[in-house]
């Protein structure tokens, strides 16, 4: 059987090392946010090109507290509107909705399923105060055109970066006096005003367990993290602000120091292996992903949409290849968000009944990346 992800082998290369941060751990007897964390945090903010990163304890608490550290600074109040797609993962719904906003969902362009950047200004209202921007299965929405929309209107951007570690945006700037272009590469995390970042263990970057971080360049902002995510509180039993427990373990902090300086290597081997894809899938059923060719897409997930989806997942599972779906329901389908279940996004709910997530990670061994072609060719 041809795992979708085999995180055993993912990991084994780092066994050693972690066996080594492990031992330093237990020697050191400093359970809760120490080196490692204070390590993580200079380092991912450096490699996201941002001034702060702020350890949490998982992806969805990442957001949660970027939404609740505007409300404490006043940029925000419970019942503000926070647009984002609907076409995404039910956490990225969850953190509006638990820090008591109002989420505004959107329909997504089709070919890149992140949010639609031309049906952004109909929904803007006066309690609109934010646009969660998702970069979904690993590739950048839309971000010079979000803010400037962001930028016209006076609204927060957000990114929801769970999935899009190292994904890079390339902005060229005309420099009038000298005739001349400059680009500007920028990473995901540091292309609105804050951004949340998940390492769940699949994930292009992930831990052996949960872990999150926060990456901003708001000083301010940054203070009012750091302290939230340690009970309001700056100085040990002193709490100024309610705050929540929410802190980036250290012994996770400990391996993801180890996998860091390999990001960009697993991201470059993914990206190689989805150019294989689109280059040598061949079947008219099914339809491939959208990608400029650009480092916009780190290839979390690679999706590929059919009327067939059943058929095709069973037919891929009787011959070894196994496969997910990314996502079974669209979020305002869910059970626990009944409210909105009359509700009708067209797009979305055939996207979500058309999509199958095929492996990709750069762990595949040629033969299992040259069956997966032949068998979906042969579909």
């Amino acid at each position: 059987m041809i795992k979708f992800l085999d995180l055993h082998t993912v990991n084994q290369p780092y066994e050693t090392y972690f066996q080594k941060k492990m031992n330093a751990f237990l020697a050191k007897g400093w359970y809760i946010l120490g080196e490692e964390v204070r390590l993580f945090e200079t380092t991912f903010a450096e490699y996201c090109g941002t001034k702060y990163c702020i350890g949490v304890g998982n992806g969805l608490d990442a957001l949660v507290l970027i939404f609740k550290g505007y409300i404490q600074l006043g940029k925000m109040q419970k019942g503000d509107e926070v647009l984002v797609p609907v076409n995404t993962y039910v956490a990225s719904i969850l953190a509006i909705l638990q820090a008591d906003l109002v989420p505004i969902l959107i329909e997504p362009k089709e070919e890149t399923f992140n949010i639609n950047p031309s049906l952004i200004p109909e929904k803007i209202t006066s309690k609109t105060k934010a646009i969660l921007a998702v970069h979904l299965y690993g590739q950048l929405a839309e971000m010079e055109a979000i803010n400037s929309i962001a930028e016209q209107y006076n609204l927060l951007i957000i990114e929801d970066a769970a999935q899009a570690h190292g994904a890079v945006l390339e902005v060229r700037s005309q420099k009038l006096e000298v005739r001349s272009e400059k680009t500007i590469i920028k990473k995901a995390g540091n292309l609105g005003h804050a951004a949340g970042f998940s390492f769940y263990p699949g994930k292009n970057l992930g831990a052996l367990g949960d872990a999150g971080a926060i990456t901003t360049n708001d000083q301010t902002l940054a203070e009012v993290l750091f302290s939230m995510r340690n009970y309001g509180s700056k100085v040990k039993y002193e709490n100024e602000i309610l705050g929540t427990n929410s802190r980036l373990d250290e012994l996770q902090a400990a391996f993801l120091n180890v996998k860091l300086p390999d990001l960009e290597k697993e991201n470059e081997k993914r990206r190689q292996l989805a150019q294989r894809y689109l280059r040598e899938i061949k079947n008219e059923k099914i339809q491939l992903p959208f990608w400029d060719g650009s480092n916009n897409h780190v290839f979390h997930l690679f999706v590929i949409r059919t009327k067939d989806r059943n058929k095709l997942m069973y037919y891929l599972k009787e011959n070894d290849i196994e496969t997910l779906i990314h996502y079974p329901i669209a979020p305002h389908k869910q059970e626990a968000l009944h409210e909105w279940n009359q509700l009708s996004f067209p797009l979305t709910e055939k996207i979500h009944e058309e999509v199958l997530s095929i492996p990709l990670n750069s762990v595949l061994e040629e033969e299992e990346i040259q069956k997966i072609i032949k068998v979906l060719n042969e579909f």
